[in-house]
Order: structure tokens, then sequence, then C-alpha cells
């Protein structure tokens, strides 16, 4: 959980780097929520005529500014620009792949246990 509160806590640093386990843990917790908040809204009966979720809309549209901003970070990570979020497959191959261990021109590496930077 301290992964998905560092990335709310940074909502608006677009620039640095995230490490694959900062990104991927508020990805998985995001889900998490998402669906139990569909779960919610099932069981009771809200809006039970249609195929959206008002919740998990209302939780996306909090989210988006703080998904964006680690996603730019993790590919970052990687030395590449944030741009590459907007190409699908290839930002999902850089979300998987290791980060630069050293600095790069991004900041220096992540330690991918507390997303501090690593000391030289």
């Amino acid at each position: 959980m301290k992964e998905y509160f560092f990335v709310l806590k940074n909502y608006t640093t677009f620039s640095g780097r995230a490490s694959r386990r900062e990104y991927w843990m508020f990805t998985l917790i995001s889900l998490i929520i998402s669906l139990a908040l569909a779960l919610i809204e099932i069981a009771l009966k809200i809006n039970p005529d249609s195929d959206r979720s008002i919740l998990g809309d209302l939780y996306s549209a909090i989210i988006l500014i703080p998904t964006i901003a680690v996603a730019i970070r993790r590919v970052h990570d990687s030395g590449k620009s944030g741009w590459w979020i907007l190409v699908p497959i290839y930002s999902l191959i850089l979300s998987l792949t290791p980060g630069d261990r050293n600095e790069n021109k991004y900041g220096p590496g992540v330690h991918t246990q507390t997303n501090r930077p690593i000391s030289k």
C-alpha cells in the first residue's frame, strides 16, 4: 500500500523515475479498488440498468492524473521520454522492462523497495 500512497502523494510529479514495483503495485491496488467499487455498486443496486459503474468511473477520474504521472516516471526509468506512454505496446514493454540501475537523464536509479534514489 505504501507505493499506492506514494504515487498519490506525488500525483503532480511528472519528472523523475518510478520503479517497476511502484508502478505495478499502484496499478494492482487501483484495479482491486475498482473491482471492489463495482461489487459495492452491484450489491447496493446502484444504476442496475447500465453496464457502466458510476463509482468506478468516478474513481478512475480521480486517479487519472496520478496514473499518467506514474506511467511517465516509469518510462523515464528506462531512459526514454514520457511521450512513449502514447504508444500502447511499447509503453507496456517499457513498464515490464527493468529500469536503468544507474543514473540517467531523468534522475538517479530508484531502489525498488523504498522508492528512494540509490546512493553512490
